[in-house]
């Protein structure tokens, strides 16, 4: 039996992290550390990268220990200003409210770092541990991504003959069982194949996969290095961003992965992306996670794992007229064996049967699930639709965030819809789809009779 790996980083503390911006001029790293150590502030973790927009200039992520309050940061990083040892600085995070998330689609740029397993760090246990050529392998993938930023295209991997192979292994095992996957699956696979270098012979380059999947519903792929945490990895959800590992398993066990790899993400999770439904509340659990309590990112997880990992559809078979339980969650598209199991509802090896329950989110989002076998249990909806109504019903209604937010497709940007002139703005919003909706409906009425009922929906 396959083993389910864990999907998340360990849960971590709220950030206490600073990103300074220093010129590039002898000493200007060193100053900035004594003002720190003269405030008795010591930092745990510090990473440099140049600019983005400036490369004369350098910018510093810098976790601070625990044992330093906001103000005693403030007045170190005012006397670093005041002197001109640093040119900016930005909190990501503190004592404060509400944790802090991304407003703008760069600023995933700030926790993609946070990557602490996987990667190019294996565990003893890991099929490849023992393989040094595969280990420096995932090592310097891992770095490509590392160092990615948004806005750059992502860097290309050269795969090896091995890696290929290992690559259609799976992709041949994994075709044989698509009959188990839902309607939607079966559709958008070979437009993936079409356009994009979707195919058994080699593996597809993430920016050729990215590019397709924003032309069917605006989704974005980025690279990451390893596990990220469950709150990292749902804020970038909410700007139609999903992080994809660009590393394979290792060849000894093509049937098996410890981790998430690139046949996780791409066979798994990718094409589903593609459909509209989907799209949306996979992105509905993503904006609801910006600005949530750490209790409020356990539900979303688990509604994300019994959705968008272990989800099941009933589909009505064309042929027999029969309804049919069908996968649509990546943990069960990318599985040789658990997305039969979970279909047929018993394991042909122990002949262990598992148990079935219509959706329900209050309830999903309160129960636990195991990562090292088959689930036992599994959720059913009745369409993808009516999957997004539910998380969408469940987010308005049981999130107590003090706050709203709205995503801006024009500007991949979270608007906080915390004063009257944002309301305003997004009010005209509205009066302008509406009147587009009038307009359209009087020229679509014009000798035709219109079924108001389904507009609705």
């Amino acid at each position: 039996m396959e083993s389910v790996f864990p999907k998340f980083l360990k849960p971590q503390k709220v950030y206490r992290s600073l990103l300074l911006t220093l010129p590039h001029k002898v000493a200007s790293l060193k100053q900035t550390l004594d003002i720190f150590a003269k405030h008795n502030i010591n930092l745990s973790k510090i990473e440099s990268r140049p600019s983005k927009f400036n490369k004369l200039k350098y910018d510093f992520i810098v976790d601070v220990d625990e044992t330093a309050d906001r103000s005693t940061v403030e007045v170190a990083i005012n006397e670093m200003l005041n002197n001109s040892v640093c040119e900016q600085a930005k909190f990501l995070g503190f004592e404060t409210k509400i944790p802090w998330f991304p407003r703008k689609i760069s600023e995933i740029d700030y926790f993609t770092r946070k990557t602490l397993e996987a990667g190019g760090d294996l565990e003893a246990d890991h099929p490849g541990f023992l393989d040094k050529e595969y280990r420096e392998r995932r090592k310097m993938i891992a770095e490509i991504a590392h160092n990615y930023k948004h806005g750059e295209s992502i860097p290309r991997i050269n795969y090896t003959k091995a890696e290929n192979e290992t690559w259609k292994i799976i992709y041949d095992k994994l075709s044989g069982l698509r009959h188990y996957a839902c309607e939607q699956y079966n559709y958008l696979f070979p437009l993936f194949e079409q356009n994009c270098g979707l195919r058994d012979d080699s593996i597809p380059q993430l920016q050729d996969v990215s590019d397709f999947l924003t032309e069917c519903t605006g989704w974005k792929l980025r690279p990451v290095s390893g596990l990220l945490t469950a709150r990292d990895f749902l804020n970038a959800l909410a700007f139609r961003v999903f992080h994809s590992t660009q590393y394979i398993r290792h060849h000894s066990k093509p049937y098996y992965t410890p981790e998430p790899d690139i046949v996780h993400e791409l066979i798994g999770h990718v094409v589903m992306l593609a459909d509209p439904d989907f799209a949306d509340f996979s992105q509905q659990i993503g904006l609801a996670s910006l600005g949530a309590s750490d209790e409020e990112i356990d539900r979303l997880v688990r509604l994300y794992w019994y959705t968008l990992e272990f989800g099941l559809v009933r589909e009505k078979n064309r042929e027999t007229g029969k309804l049919e339980l069908k996968a649509y969650g990546a943990g069960l598209l990318s599985s040789f064996g658990e997305m039969e199991y979970s279909c047929t509802g018993i394991d042909k090896e122990t002949g262990k049967q598992c148990e079935y329950r219509a959706f329900v989110p209050e309830e999903a989002a309160e129960r636990s699930y195991p990562i090292t076998h088959y689930q036992p249990m599994y959720y059913v909806v009745e369409s993808i639709e009516s999957c997004k109504d539910l998380i969408k019903r469940y987010v308005n209604s049981q999130l107590q965030r003090p706050f709203t937010v709205k995503y801006n497709p024009y500007t991949n940007t979270v608007d906080v819809l915390d004063s009257q002139e944002k309301l305003i703005t997004l009010t005209n919003n509205i009066q302008n789809n509406l009147d587009l909706l009038k307009t359209t409906l009087r020229k679509l009425g014009d000798g035709n009779e219109l079924d108001f009922q389904s507009l609705q929906k």
